[in-house]
């Protein structure tokens, strides 16, 4: 029995890829590499001494997906594939919908096709749109989402529960995350955007290399305690292994179960800056821009429920995310080019 990993090269994906191999489960990865390198797989597969079955395809390649179902014994499907950025979301609404909706559809359809029926979903916090109080919890409202990659994610969460309900023999897990950040201790994967970063944690990273020239810092006029925005981090590694439960428990809970993945503590902008530059011992210069349209003052995750039902919690910590996220950049300047 294998494990089916859509996007399974890329940040989150990669790291999953790592905690399941650990695990003595078989995994089969299908990734189009628009956001992710080959590299990442061939570094796990060195990490693990496990070979990795790779496709690079795209999930709307039907007849790729009927393929990998006829030629493996698939037990499950984890679904990270998607496009991911909320700026070029915005530029490019349909691509997204296309990939990340149309996409999820038609990886749906073939699953009923060949019968299976367990699946873990990648969604975000970014499904709850500007919270009305923190922390979030599953129950939170959700909406009134504020980009296309978000509504993309929630679209496909509706998607999901609807098709529980016709589809009662399906298991689904959905996991919405809140700001993944570090990479595995060894350092030999990591995070490695195209281009400037969106996120924080890898443009702090590249200004402490010299990489970039300064962080700009989207507003410092939130109703937070230092002005800059609120956000709840957590390392990819404890991402990881919360799909790794989650996949463990999913035939306990019929139809579909929802968990946020994230610490339940909120950090600052300036406040992870201050955490880096303690844990590098590099200076990260910055300047402070204008609010980003979108944005919103502050979110942490309540992760009550998964601690409960899935028995995980995130385990490191702040010092760590720090320390990871540094020794991938050192030893990778240029990412998996390096």
């Amino acid at each position: 029995m294998a494990i089916l990993i859509t996007g399974g090269a890329g940040y989150i994906g990669s790291h999953t890829v790592m905690s399941l191999l650990e695990n003595q489960y078989e995994v089969v990865v299908l990734d189009n590499l628009v956001n992710a390198s080959p590299i990442a797989l061939e570094r796990v597969e060195r990490l693990t001494g496990c070979k990795i079955t790779f496709y690079p395809n795209d999930i709307q390649d039907r007849e790729q997906l009927r393929s990998i179902f006829a030629q493996h014994d698939i037990s499950a499907v984890i679904h990270f594939a998607g496009l991911k950025s909320v700026s070029e979301s915005v530029a490019k609404p349909l691509e997204y919908y296309q990939n990340n909706v149309a996409g999820t559809l038609i990886l749906l359809d073939e699953m009923r096709a060949a019968g299976v029926h367990d699946f873990i979903f990648s969604s975000s916090a970014t499904v709850y749109g500007a919270p009305e109080s923190t922390p979030l919890r599953e129950t939170s409202r959700t909406g009134g989402t504020t980009n296309p990659y978000g509504t993309s994610k929630l679209m496909v969460e509706q998607i999901l529960l609807d098709f529980a309900k016709a589809c009662p023999d399906f298991a689904i897990t959905i996991l919405r995350y809140f700001n993944p950040v570090g990479a595995h201790e060894s350092g030999l994967i990591g995070e490695d955007p195209n281009g400037i970063p969106n996120n924080l944690m890898p443009y702090i990273s590249q200004v402490a290399s010299g990489k970039l020239q300064r962080l700009s810092i989207f507003g410092d006029d939130y109703p937070t305690p230092d002005g800059t925005g609120v956000r709840d981090y957590v390392h990819v590694m404890d991402l990881a292994e919360g799909h790794l439960k989650a996949l463990q428990h999913i035939r306990q809970f019929p139809g579909v179960s929802i968990y946020n993945l994230g610490t339940g503590v909120g950090y600052s902008v300036l406040q992870m800056l201050k955490a880096f530059e303690k844990v590098s011992g590099r200076p990260v210069p910055y300047q402070i821009v204008p609010r980003r349209e979108g944005d919103i003052a502050e979110c942490w995750a309540d992760v009550e429920q998964a601690s409960k039902h899935l028995g995980w919690k995130a385990r490191r910590g702040l010092d760590e995310m720090m320390r990871d996220a540094w020794n991938w950049q050192e030893k990778n300047p240029l990412g998996f080019q390096s």
